[in-house]
């Protein structure tokens, strides 16, 4: 049911247990996601929402994380204190149309804003804005945070980390299965029915497709994928696309908008003449042959692909993937019970949850890290 526009799959029970509530921003930069969560007796999504991230601070997050610009230090402090009252705000917002009793929240994991993923070279690093100190603060609500950098420590990728909550909630031993998020970057997860679980990041997502909308279009993103639909794919412009190095790679690998995005495309159509329609439609189509491509390298038998993030909603890139995949069920974690918007923030409650426990949140064998890590950073109240 719903309360307003709070996403809610059950109220609260008066003897639940502790709450963990998980918040995100994804490369997509289009709002915040929280979810609210319990886990005992087993995983229950409460309620969750998706707040819209103000317009300017948005903006400013596109500017910095999509071109390598110069920024000053007092402007990059600034862009974490106010991604860190975002995000409280987010957090605040859902618990007060609930109307849970914030005392009853044991932690808030909050992943922040990326602005910069470099995982490989000499100093490897990855970048996450949302001071969590301000997030603990404005709630009042012990705050985990800074995942990712202790894979990266551990020489592993820091990315995905969602594959752990995957295999958690959607395993199946008697069910080949994937799921594929598809936010700004996509990635997808491996769940054999047995074995060791696997992922790994597969390229662009909804990022590159919304920039460019946004550009010709004035909007944000392509609503249902009408403007790829009314456009018609140029191979010669997919083929120099699919021709870009970092597709070869094999896992572990992980990758983020500051790599795939506008000045990366205008590369490619240098000297084009191609309608901004068609350039729509062959983005789109990057998107599914990567997603197509690397699925069938690593896992041929999978059965079922679960899909959730952003991308679940652009009909056109679902009916491409179904179409392009025969004999593979394609479907929204909606399937399942799981809210494909939420899935991510749910993840990183989950993560929360891992890290107070003294718990590895991390797989190596996904990330590529020395050995199992717990992580993040405790903020406590």
């Amino acid at each position: 049911m719903t309360l307003g526009d709070v996403t809610t799959a059950a109220k609260p029970a008066a003897n639940d247990g502790g709450l963990f509530l998980g918040l995100i921003s994804g490369t997509s930069v289009d709002g915040i996601d929280a979810a609210l969560v319990s886990f005992e007796p087993e995983l229950k999504l409460l309620a969750g929402r998706t707040l819209p991230m103000p317009e300017a601070l948005a903006q400013d997050v596109l500017r910095v994380s999509q071109t390598d610009i110069n920024i000053a230090l007092d402007d990059l402090g600034r862009l974490d204190t106010r991604l860190g009252a975002a995000f409280a705000a987010a957090a605040n917002a859902l618990i007060e149309a609930t109307g849970v009793d914030r005392r009853r929240v044991i932690a808030i994991g909050s992943h922040g804003q990326t602005l910069r993923h470099r995982p490989s070279g000499e100093a490897p690093f990855t970048l996450q804005l949302g001071d969590a100190s301000i997030i603990a603060e404005q709630t009042g609500i012990t705050t985990v945070a800074d995942f990712r950098r202790r894979d990266v420590a551990a020489g592993g990728h820091g990315a995905p980390l969602v594959p752990a909550f995957h295999a958690a909630v959607f395993r199946d031993e008697n069910e080949s299965r994937a799921i594929l998020n598809i936010g700004g970057i996509a990635n997808l997860t491996l769940l054999p029915t047995s074995g060791p679980v696997r992922g790994f990041d597969t390229g662009p997502g909804n990022g590159l497709m919304d920039a460019w909308c946004l550009r010709h279009r004035g909007e944000r993103f392509d609503r249902g994928g009408a403007f790829a639909a009314s456009g018609r794919v140029d191979l010669s412009l997919l083929t120099r696309l699919l021709a870009e190095p970092w597709f070869a790679l094999p896992p572990p690998k992980s990758t983020g908008r500051d790599q795939f995005h506008l000045d990366w495309l205008e590369s490619a159509l240098s000297g084009s003449t191609l309608a901004p329609v068609d350039v729509q439609a062959t983005l789109c189509e990057l998107t599914v042959r990567t997603i197509v491509e690397a699925l069938r390298s690593t896992q041929p038998a999978t059965e079922r692909l679960l899909v959730c993030g952003g991308g679940v909603h652009n009909a056109t890139l679902l009916k491409n993937l179904g179409e392009t995949l025969p004999g593979i069920r394609v479907q929204s974690t909606a399937a399942l019970g799981v809210d494909p918007d939420l899935v991510e923030a749910m993840a990183f409650a989950w993560l929360a949850r891992e890290t107070l426990a003294g718990r590895p949140g991390n797989l190596p064998e996904v990330t590529g890290a020395r050995g199992l890590r717990v992580l993040g950073a405790v903020h406590s109240v």
